[in-house]
């Protein structure tokens, strides 16, 4: 019996993006914002990146784009994005802090 573990590089790639999405969204919306808009984009966003990430694949490996698996992988990309706004940057003030960027005190 032989184990192998390996990893995809661009899968690797999808999630690295999927873990700092929530703070890039912090940085194009406003304190203002509702939370259903950012989790929108956030999704938006994870679909894109889903999309493009199984582009880069096929157009690498010069097989065939395969729509179903990047519609696919944007769930648990969202997934990610998601768990890591809550259990990570909204928690270490990381979220407040990335949207108070750009922002002076007489906009408050």
């Amino acid at each position: 019996m032989n184990v192998v573990f390996s990893l995809d590089p661009l899968t690797v790639v999808q999630f690295v993006i999927a873990f700092v999405l929530p703070v890039l969204v912090g940085l194009v919306t406003t304190r203002v914002s509702g939370s259903s808009m950012k989790a929108w984009l956030l999704a938006g966003l994870s679909l894109v990146t889903s999309l493009a990430i199984e582009l880069a694949r096929a157009l690498s490996s010069g097989e065939v784009y395969d729509l179903g698996l990047a519609l696919f992988a944007a769930l648990p990309a969202f997934v990610v994005s998601v768990a890591s706004h809550y259990g990570l940057w909204k928690p270490t003030g990381t979220s407040a802090k990335v949207q108070s960027v750009g922002v002076t005190e007489n906009n408050h």
